[in-house]
């Protein structure tokens, strides 16, 4: 039986990433442009780490100016990741274990999408929704 409410079903792609020698003023306007709260740092075209808007607020801007530091340099890794057919329950186990508000979405071991705590609340009341009208 295919699991209809897998991650794969309301994760966000394509993937929005920036260098890892970007500086958080870039991820910042990528952010901004894109209204995404976080973006995928790559090295070579490999995602290697994510940055969000907590990251650039708690480790940057009440210090420094966001011009001067590269997102490399406050990214968090490694990358946690799920497979694309991951139950909605399984990825929102994983988010609450490691309090984290985003996961990348892998297939076949390339990552395709990512999927965010509210990736996850609407497909969760999507199927209390589904399950209620039968």
């Amino acid at each position: 039986m295919p699991i209809v409410y897998a991650v794969k079903n309301v994760m966000s792609k394509p993937l929005i990433t920036v260098d890892s020698e970007a500086s958080c003023q870039d991820a910042i306007r990528v952010m901004a442009e894109k209204n995404i709260g976080a973006v995928v740092v790559t090295e070579k075209g490999k995602p290697v780490g994510i940055v969000t808007e907590r990251d650039i607020l708690k480790k940057v801007c009440p210090n420094v100016s966001c011009m001067k530091v590269k997102v490399r340099e406050i990214m968090s890794k490694p990358l946690i990741t799920v497979d694309a057919n991951t139950p909605i329950g399984e990825a929102v186990s994983i988010m609450v274990d490691r309090n984290i508000r985003r996961l990348l979405v892998t297939e076949g071991g390339k990552i395709v999408g990512i999927v965010t705590q509210k990736d996850l609340m609407k497909g969760t009341l999507d199927a209390f929704m589904a399950m209620a009208s039968v």
